[in-house]
């Protein structure tokens, strides 16, 4: 998704909105991730093992950015 918000044309829009079905989601990628990561080929996400689940013992996971915006 990250790589159709860096491509700023109809086409792509359209497809990003077929997939999310939110607006404000099309926005947010086309607006600000698609620009943070245009110098970025690939590897957007950083998945970290963060345990297991109480009760059932499913394996979680932490996933964030790895271009993360400087604190204020």
């Amino acid at each position: 998704m990250i790589t159709l918000g860096k491509k700023p044309s109809l086409a792509s829009r359209r497809l990003a909105f077929d997939r999310t079905r939110d607006r404000d989601v099309v926005v947010k990628l086309f607006g600000d991730l698609g620009p943070r990561f245009t110098a970025r080929n690939g590897g957007y996400v950083r998945v970290l093992k963060y345990g297991f689940r109480k009760g059932d013992n499913a394996p979680l996971a932490l996933v964030e950015l790895v271009d993360k915006p400087a604190a204020e």
